[in-house]
C-alpha cells in the first residue's frame, strides 16, 4: 500500500464522516429497537422473554434451518460433483439451468407448491387426483430448499474445480477407492465452500417471511409480522426481533468457529492442473435422472404452474395492473440502488486506500446490515421513524433507505474490487499537477470504478425488486409492489390472480441471472 505509506495512513476526516453514514444508518435504528424492547417493566419483560411460545418458535426456526440445510446439501453436493468432475455432456448448459432457481423467490416457489395440491389445485383440475396441499414444516422446507440450493451449488462447484488433483491421485495410489477418496480427501477441501454456502442459506432462512407465512409455519419472522401487523403487542414484536437477531449472530459466530484456521492451499508451485473427468459408465442414467429431476422440480414446476394460470381465459389480471406494480417495485428499488452505491463508495475507498481497524469496522457494519433479518431491520426502522422522524413513517423515502441499508453490502464488493484495481499512482500524478484529493479522485479513479458501481447498483436493484418483508412493514399505504401482490393474493387462495405478478418477477429475475451467468469464466 504505497499510497498509504507516503504519510497518508489516516484518511481525511470528511472521508471518514461519509463512510460512517452507512454504519450509523444501520446501528441507530437497532438502538431504537433495543430501547423499545427495554422500555417495558421488568416483570413484563420477564413474562415476554420466558413465554413457552418463544421456545416453540426457536425450535421451529432451528428445525426449519436444519431441514433446509440438509436438503440443499443433499442436492448440491452430488449436483456439483456431476457437473464438474464427470464426463456428463452439456455440463455448462446444465449448470445454468441448475442456477436458475435463484430467479424464483421463495414465496413464488411456495405459491407453485400450493397451486399444485388441494381440491382446486392444478393436479385435481387436470387429472382429478387430489393431492394434499403442502403446508407447515414440510411445505416451507421444500419451498426454501428448491430456492436456496443454488447458493451452495455454485460455491461447491467453484471449490471442486479448484481442488488440487494431486491429493486425490496420491490417495488413489495408496489403494483407496473413489468413494473413500471423496470422503477422506475431497470433502475436507470443500469445507470452506460448504460453510460459506450454509451461512448464506442459514441467514436467508432465518429472515424469510414469505414462504413460511404462505405455508403457515410459525417461526420468529412470521410471529414478528403477526404481532406487529395485528398491533397485538409491539413490545413483544421488538423482543422477538432481538431474539431472532441473537440467533443470527450465533449462526455467524458458529460459521467462524467451524472454519477456524484451516489451510487448504496447494503444496506445490505452478499452475494447477484440471482433474481428469470421471466416466459415469453404469451410473450415467441415474446421474442424468438426478440432475434433470432437480431442474424439473426447481425450475420446471413453477414455470409450468405459472404458465397454466396465465393461460386461463380471460386473464385474471390486466397487463396494466402488472405494469403498475412493476413500476412501483422499480420506483423504490432504483433509488435504493443509487443510495446503496453512494453509501458503499466511501466505505470501499477507505478500506482499499487506508486499511486500518477503523476501515474494517466500517466495512463490517455494512455486512451487519445485510445479516440483520429483514423484518427485524424493518421493525427497527419503524420505531426510529415514530420516535425521531414521524414525517418519514410509511413514506417512500423510508422504504428506500431501508432497502439501501439492508443491501449496501451487495454494492460494496464490486465497488471495492474496482478501487483495488485502480492504481494509487494515478491519484499521485493528478495531485502533482496541482489538483486536490477530491479532484484527483474524480479525474482518475472514479472513471475506473464505473463498472464496479454499475454492477453493485444493478445487483441491489434486482434483489430489492424481490424484497417482501421490508416492503410489507414500510411501504406507504396503497403502495403495491409485485412481491406484495403475489403474497397477498396467494395467501387468500387467489392463485390465478397472483400468477401474472409472480411471472413478472420470475422473468425479470431470470434475465438478470442469465446476464450474470453470461460472464461466468469458462471451465
Amino acid at each position: 500500500m504505497k499510497y498509504a505509506a507516503q504519510g497518508q495512513r489516516r484518511p481525511p476526516w470528511y472521508l471518514l464522516a461519509t463512510a460512517s453514514i452507512g454504519a450509523v444508518g444501520v446501528l441507530l435504528p437497532l438502538a431504537y429497537l433495543v430501547l423499545r424492547a427495554v422500555e417495558a417493566d421488568i416483570e413484563v419483560v420477564r413474562e415476554l422473554v420466558l413465554r413457552t411460545r418463544n421456545l416453540q418458535l426457536l425450535a421451529n426456526t432451528l428445525l426449519l434451518c436444519a431441514g433446509v440445510l440438509a436438503g440443499t446439501t443433499l442436492i448440491s453436493v452430488p449436483l456439483a460433483f456431476i457437473t464438474v468432475r464427470t464426463d456428463l455432456r452439456y455440463k455448462r448448459v446444465l449448470t445454468v439451468l441448475c442456477a436458475l432457481p435463484l430467479a424464483v423467490p421463495g414465496y413464488v416457489m411456495a405459491y407453485a407448491l400450493i397451486s399444485l395440491g388441494g381440491n382446486y389445485g392444478i393436479l385435481a383440475r387436470l387429472t382429478g387426483l387430489v393431492m394434499p396441499r403442502l403446508s407447515g414444516f414440510w411445505g416451507a422446507t421444500v419451498a426454501l430448499t428448491l430456492y436456496t440450493y443454488p447458493y451452495l451449488f455454485l460455491n461447491l462447484r467453484a471449490a471442486l474445480a479448484g481442488v488440487d488433483p494431486s491429493y486425490e491421485e496420491s490417495a488413489r495410489s495408496l489403494g483407496y477407492g473413489r468413494t473413500e477418496v471423496f470422503f477422506r480427501v475431497t470433502l475436507p477441501h470443500l469445507r470452506p465452500a460448504l460453510l460459506a454456502g450454509w451461512l448464506v442459506i442459514g441467514l436467508y432462512v432465518l429472515g424469510d417471511f414469505g414462504a413460511v407465512a404462505l405455508m403457515r409455519y410459525e417461526v420468529f419472522s412470521y410471529a414478528i409480522f403477526t404481532q406487529y401487523h395485528g398491533a397485538f403487542d409491539r413490545v413483544y414484536a421488538a423482543w422477538l426481533s432481538l431474539m431472532l437477531l441473537g440467533v443470527t449472530v450465533a449462526v455467524v459466530a458458529l460459521e467462524w468457529r467451524l472454519l477456524g484456521r484451516a489451510r487448504l492451499t496447494r503444496t506445490g508451485s505452478g499452475v494447477g492442473r484440471r482433474p481428469a473427468e470421471i466416466p459415469l459408465a453404469a451410473t450415467r442414467v441415474p446421474a442424468k435422472l438426478f440432475v434433470w429431476g432437480v431442474i424439473a422440480a426447481a425450475v420446471g414446476l413453477p414455470v409450468l404452474i405459472l404458465g397454466y394460470w396465465l393461460l386461463l381465459s380471460p386473464p385474471a389480471i390486466s397487463p396494466v395492473e402488472v405494469l403498475r406494480s412493476f413500476l412501483a417495485s422499480a420506483g423504490a428499488s432504483a433509488p435504493a440502488a443509487v443510495v446503496a452505491s453512494l453509501l458503499a463508495l466511501p466505505v470501499a475507498y477507505t478500506a482499499a486506500r487506508y486499511p486500518s481497524l477503523t476501515a474494517r469496522m466500517l466495512e463490517r457494519a455494512a455486512y451487519i446490515g445485510y445479516a440483520i433479518p429483514p423484518l427485524a431491520l424493518a421493525l427497527a426502522m419503524v420505531f426510529f421513524a415514530l420516535h425521531s422522524a414521524p414525517v418519514l413513517y410509511q413514506t417512500l423515502p423510508l422504504l428506500v433507505l431501508a432497502y439501501a441499508l439492508n443491501f449496501q453490502a451487495l454494492a460494496l464488493g464490486p465497488i471495492r474490487s474496482a478501487v483495488l484495481q485502480a492504481s494509487p499512482r494515478l491519484e499521485e500524478a493528478a495531485r502533482s499537477l496541482g489538483r486536490n484529493r477530491f479532484q484527483a479522485f474524480v479525474a482518475t479513479v472514479l472513471p475506473l470504478m464505473r463498472r464496479g458501481i454499475i454492477a453493485g447498483s444493478v445487483l441491489v436493484f434486482v434483489i430489492a425488486m424481490k424484497e417482501l418483508p421490508i416492503t410489507f412493514l414500510l411501504a406507504p399505504t396503497g403502495y403495491r409492489t409485485l412481491a406484495m401482490n403475489v403474497f397477498s393474493r396467494t395467501s387468500e387462495a387467489m392463485l390465478a390472480q397472483a400468477a401474472p405478478y409472480a411471472a413478472a418477477i420470475v422473468v425479470f429475475s431470470g434475465l438478470f441471472i442469465g446476464f450474470l451467468l453470461k460472464y461466468e469464466s469458462p471451465q
